[in-house]
């Protein structure tokens, strides 16, 4: 019978063994995190260049230069004191911060009946809500820009593109209603019983619990208002002083196609609201959306 040799077992001691386990730890990070670090930096260099290229002279901009030989910080001083870009700095906050605010307590109504209301015709308004939101908006722009202009006189204003947010938003409406899906019918008949109608039950009950599909549905209404340039340009192109900053971005560009550095400083102003917006609020931002998907 043969007769089998045991293999003597190498002990490590405890120092090697536990820069040994360090190296393993610090190799499985590094492979964990290798593809997102690689796509942040891939979404994070254009921007890197756009600061830098506005922090330089108009001699090295869009040069072989990736740093700026003297900080031009005045290139954004110069930028403000551009005629019209306060004035369209106002104007584009009233479109986002009005239309969002509009968009918000009209859709929230609507979501709530759809989401927790049994009444005949529900899943047909559900589709004609679907419907709306796969209806490309040139197809309606011609009668809607008939109406405004020529019936209502509101044309070289924002009020056709502000108004229409007091309505509800398809979009907003549907997203609003999954998130809602996904709060238990019990919360809301416990609030029925102590004696609650719908409207404080939606303000009491849902709304508290709704905070971040709100927080998703107002981020998404005000970063499509603030980069909007579509409905500007049809509405108001004929009045400069109702110009937001997509559409005067568009004209700054024109009269400063040579400085780089003041277009570059231009766009970081444009951008700047909207990434702190979003810094601030990417927490609820992304939890509304994510639970948006929990319940159908």
């Amino acid at each position: 019978m043969t007769q089998v040799r045991e293999r003597p077992v190498r002990l490590e001691p405890p120092g090697e063994a536990a820069r040994t386990a360090r190296r393993r730890s610090l190799l499985e990070w590094i492979a964990v995190h290798a593809l997102g670090v690689a796509a942040a930096l891939f979404f994070t260099l254009p921007f890197v260049f756009v600061v830098l290229t506005s922090l330089m002279s108009d001699q090295q901009a869009l040069t072989r230069d990736l740093v700026p030989d003297t900080w031009q910080w005045d290139n954004y001083r110069r930028v403000l004191d551009t005629p019209g870009f306060l004035t369209w700095w106002r104007n584009t906050l009233l479109y986002a911060g009005l239309g969002t605010v509009l968009t918000v307590v009209s859709s929230l109504p609507v979501a709530y009946a759809l989401a927790k209301f049994r009444f005949r015709g529900r899943n047909l308004s559900l589709m004609l809500v679907i419907a709306m939101m796969m209806l490309p908006p040139q197809v309606v722009i011609i009668p809607m820009y008939l109406f405004w202009a020529k019936q209502l006189d509101l044309s070289g204003t924002l009020w056709p593109l502000i108004v229409p947010m007091a309505f509800g938003d398809a979009f907003s409406v549907f997203l609003l209603r999954q998130f809602l899906l996904t709060i238990p019918d019990e919360y809301l008949d416990a609030a029925r019983v102590d004696g609650c109608g719908e409207f404080r039950t939606l303000l009491r009950v849902v709304v508290p619990m709704a905070k971040p599909g709100i927080a998703a549905v107002a981020l998404f209404q005000f970063f499509y208002a603030w980069n909007d340039y579509f409905g500007p340009q049809i509405y108001a192109s004929e009045n400069p002083g109702a110009w937001t900053l997509s559409y005067g971005l568009e004209s700054f560009k024109g009269a400063h196609h040579t400085d780089w550095n003041l277009t570059m400083a231009a766009t970081v102003l444009v951008m700047a609201p909207v990434i702190l917006v979003f810094f601030f609020a990417q927490k609820a931002f992304v939890e509304g959306v994510t639970l948006t998907g929990v319940k159908g």
